[in-house]
């Protein structure tokens, strides 16, 4: 199958779909993530299979999650594919990806995600990182710039610090909108996610790292001072050796875990 043939599929506007068509493109990403034969790899939203078949053709084998019936329906009667695909049609958001590792094959995720779920998408895979040997996903440019972000930048929030905090943050190449059919308004780009094997400095427990993020960078022109005041006085910032002036944007990955871990021995407020 040529990878331009779209034999008749429409693009789904509620699956957030682009499909890629640029052979050079593909090329260059199928390079970046480097599949190899005996590799534990898991596409998520193979679509018309650009990337499928050229990963196929490299490692041999491949699991994908597909949720839209009539793609997977493809897949399972491609005469190409199908021998070598293993197909969940299932909501990659609601798949528990830790069933397809072991110990002695981690998994490599790949994907090109449905820009209306990326974000929540990657926080669902990152609860299964320690099964995972590396992540290589095309995003949108702008939620790319945000996860390598760093502190004191516009683009640096949540997700930077959550992604970093449990990953190597790798930003791998960008690609214009006219690798796509249709054509998104946006630039993309391609991330490389390496999970930590171990993490210097850990949270105790992650919910609170999130917990403080969210309440950070909810309102983030707010200084800290203001936007932490549910949950750690004046007081307690400065004895953290955090400035409560400041704002959720300049403080770096660490003050956020100290805080977060400063939380998380707290005695347990009683309800009022």
């Amino acid at each position: 199958m040529s990878k331009n043939s779209h034999l008749g599929h429409q693009a789904k506007k509620r699956f957030g779909q682009n499909f890629l068509n640029n052979d050079a493109v593909i090329s260059d990403i199928v390079d970046a993530i480097n599949p190899e034969p005996g590799e534990n790899l898991v596409e998520i939203g193979p679509g018309l299979g650009a990337l499928t078949e050229p990963v196929i053709e490299r490692a041999g084998k491949l699991s994908v999650v597909e949720l839209d019936r009539d793609l997977a329906h493809r897949l399972r009667h491609h005469p190409f594919l199908a021998p070598h695909l293993t197909i969940h049609e299932i909501d990659a958001l609601k798949f528990d990806f830790g069933q397809l590792s072991s110990v002695e094959k981690p998994l490599r995720i790949f994907g090109n995600l449905p820009y209306n779920i990326s974000t929540p998408l990657i926080f669902h895979l990152l609860t299964f990182k320690d099964k995972v040997k590396d992540m290589h996903f095309m995003l949108q440019k702008e939620v790319v710039q945000r996860m390598a972000s760093g502190e004191n930048c516009k683009s640096y929030g949540r997700l930077s610090i959550m992604t970093q905090y449990q990953c190597q943050v790798i930003p791998v190449m960008e690609i214009g909108p006219e690798a796509f059919t249709p054509a998104p308004k946006v630039d993309s780009a391609i991330v490389r996610l390496i999970p930590h094997k171990e993490i210097k400095n850990p949270v105790k427990d992650i919910k609170y790292l999130n917990q403080v993020c969210l309440a950070a960078f909810n309102q983030r022109r707010k200084t800290i001072r203001n936007s932490f005041k549910k949950l750690v006085s004046v007081e307690q910032l400065e004895q953290l050796g955090i400035d409560p002036s400041l704002r959720p944007e300049n403080l770096s990955v660490d003050q956020y875990i100290s805080i977060a871990n400063f939380i998380a021995d707290l005695p347990p407020r009683a309800e009022s």
